[in-house]
């Protein structure tokens, strides 16, 4: 999972990595888009503690806008992030991530990454091609299942979960193509709360991911996500402990939602 060091908290906050993903949840190759709209801007602020302290450590981005490609209209969906510049000097991060999603059949038809961490430098440029079932990557041509998502297109597939037809303890199952793989994976639903973050107070969905262990992450059902209790489903709050201290990120702003923010109790 080298190149995702920034966004991971983020992007994988929404998905976890098992082989073992079985729920009754049915709705992978038909999903609809009832959560985000043209014209969205989430941002998001990155908090980093070690001995308990947080510190302001960066931000993160992401919009949507309506174009074509391929003949196709699309959501074309991009997410930025970047240190602050008085920790470049520690560790520069500066990520852009691009999906474009088929707006009929919520399948991601392009997936750009570009990052820049800490001196490590990569680009990647995958095309899908859905009647072949193959990624088309800058290094192979690969095979993927149907209904395949990227890093981008997963966070946008997770909002538009029905996650009134589950109860605690179900997991949702999709399949993920990154880094030239194919990864199985799923969220478990943990049920409904009440969250206070740095935006305001809200009633939250939580959900908590399946990670496996890495330079990131310890291993396990340590994350923790909120996403609103409401029809936008966006993460407010994502807690989780790291190999090295721990890290916190909450939504900061927003900009055309496609519905009102109705789980919002109060603002801060």
């Amino acid at each position: 999972m080298k190149g995702l060091k920034f966004f991971a908290p983020l992007l994988l906050g929404l998905f976890s990595f098992s082989t073992e993903a079985e729920a009754p949840y049915n709705e992978f190759c038909g999903i609809e888009n009832r959560s985000f709209n043209v014209g969205e801007k989430v941002t998001f602020t990155v908090y980093y503690a070690v001995a308990g302290i947080y510190v302001n450590a960066g931000n993160a981005t992401f919009s949507s806008e309506l174009e074509t490609f391929n003949n196709r209209p699309v959501y074309h969906v991009t997410g930025e992030g970047k240190t602050n510049s008085s920790y470049d000097w520690i560790y520069k991060v500066r990520d852009k991530y691009e999906t474009y999603i088929d707006t009929a059949t919520m399948q991601p038809l392009k997936f750009v990454r570009n990052v820049n961490e800490g001196g490590y430098k990569k680009y990647q440029n995958i095309t899908f091609n859905k009647t072949a079932n193959t990624a088309v990557a800058t290094d192979g041509v690969f095979k993927v299942p149907a209904c395949v998502q990227d890093v981008m297109s997963s966070m946008y597939y997770a909002r538009n979960v029905d996650f009134s037809k589950l109860q605690p303890d179900d997991r949702i199952p999709f399949s993920m193509f990154l880094d030239n793989e194919v990864f199985n994976m799923y969220i478990r639903y943990m049920g409904k709360e009440t969250i206070k973050t740095k935006y305001g107070k809200f009633n939250a969905i939580k959900i908590k991911p399946l990670l496996l262990k890495g330079q990131i992450f310890e291993g396990g059902e340590k994350m923790t996500v909120w996403v609103t209790d409401d029809a936008n489903h966006i993460p407010v709050r994502i807690e989780s402990p790291l190999v090295v201290g721990k890290v916190k990120i909450d939504m900061m702003s927003h900009e055309n939602l496609r519905h009102p923010l109705t789980s919002l109790i109060r603002r801060k």
